[in-house]
């Protein structure tokens, strides 16, 4: 199973940040598997953004949760973070991550995820 980030590399404060994951060699509707999103900033830790998992459900960390949305295309075997009035503290690297579980505070706590994508916000 293979993960591919896509999305601007640069956003300015107070848009939308928007970035796609394309999953390839399993369905993103296969039983029990959650579909997250994690972004690091520099010198700090992985932080759990929010997942989309097999039926479509979704969830989000607090801090984050009046920001962010994660939707999903079935057809592109795909889900969308989109992250709202966004600052230069969202800067960061996202990674798009997929497995039985969600929230691990390290990458390979996750069974599958992508190599990162660098976002800056400029102000």
């Amino acid at each position: 199973v293979q993960l591919q980030e896509s999305g601007p590399g640069l956003v300015k404060a107070s848009q939308t940040l928007s970035l796609t994951c394309t999953v390839s060699g399993d369905s993103i509707e296969g039983d029990f598997y959650y579909w997250s999103w994690v972004r690091q900033a520099p010198g700090q830790d992985l932080v759990w953004i929010g997942y989309i998992d097999y039926t479509g459900d979704t969830d989000y960390s607090a801090p984050l949760n009046s920001r962010a949305s994660i939707s999903r295309d079935l057809a592109k075997n795909q889900f969308t973070l989109e992250l709202s009035s966004v600052t230069p503290e969202d800067t960061a690297v996202y990674y798009c991550a997929g497995g039985r579980d969600w929230g691990s505070p390290k990458l390979n706590g996750y069974d599958y995820y992508g190599r990162g994508t660098q976002v800056t916000v400029s102000s």
